[in-house]
């Protein structure tokens, strides 16, 4: 769909502050570029300084890039930290960071297990924490999104990730609990098979064969994805809380 237009409206996002982890490439960079055109600034973070120099030389003074490996504690303290000084408060955080590898379940040690586990749910809850509480709980107001997986039922040869994007699932559903008197809402966007360069990692057959699985028959794009967290985080989302949204072609059916 190299035709897509967002359907959004160009202030849908307008006066908004939003960090996107893993915002150099794929649908991070996709996500990072559809909120700045809805009207958000926008901070990207990720580990390669290369993607996110590209992207703010795209965005110019309303984006901010911000090299950082959100497993780490100290770093996504600096993170917080430059956001805040910069644009003055974070009302939109998308925790998009992630990677996994394909390993058969008895195969999986748990040194990989927790590598996967680290960046996808300890770090994510680790700048989820920092950003409530240094800016969304005492401006009563903000957005999480967490990115998840479909198929929701469990995956072959990706137990350990299947299993860390379902915590996070849970996660944003207590978090919509306890967060919704802050006015702070939390909620879960699980992705299908996305045309991104990570996808592409696992080689054409693996990828063609994904593809076929899917019931509209083609690959999603990293724009839907991206157009599909915009709304969400805009008022037209207003009303969504602790909840998965599935954007995945009919997999998950």
């Amino acid at each position: 769909m190299t035709d897509f237009r967002s359907p959004l409206a160009p202030d849908a996002n307008a006066g908004k502050v939003a960090v996107v982890t893993g915002g150099g490439t794929g649908i991070g960079r996709a996500t990072a570029l559809e909120l700045a055109r809805t009207g958000a600034k926008v901070v990207v973070c990720g580990r390669r300084p290369e993607p996110l120099q590209e992207v703010q030389a795209q965005l110019g003074d309303d984006c901010l890039a911000v090299p950082a490996d959100v497993r780490e504690p100290q770093e996504v303290a600096a993170l917080v930290d430059r956001a805040l000084e910069r644009f003055g408060r974070i009302d939109i955080l998308v925790n998009n960071a992630g990677g996994q590898f394909m390993a058969p379940a008895e195969e999986i040690s748990l040194k990989g297990w927790r590598a996967v586990h680290r960046l996808a749910v300890d770090a994510a809850w680790d700048l989820t924490r920092l950003v409530a509480e240094r800016s969304m709980i005492p401006n009563r107001e903000g957005v999480v999104v967490f990115i998840g997986f479909s198929p929701r039922r469990g995956m072959a040869d990706m137990a350990h990730a299947a299993a860390a994007r379902a915590a996070i699932e849970n996660l944003a559903g207590s978090l919509a609990l306890e967060w919704s008197k802050h006015g702070i809402r939390a909620l879960c966007v699980a992705l299908g098979n996305i045309a991104t360069e990570g996808l592409d990692g696992y080689g054409p057959e693996r990828v063609a064969e994904w593809e076929r699985e899917v019931p509209l028959g083609r690959l999603g794009t990293p724009e839907e994805a991206a157009a599909l967290i915009a709304f969400l985080a805009s008022p037209g989302g207003a009303y969504v809380t602790g909840t998965t949204v599935v954007m995945d072609g009919g997999l998950d059916v």
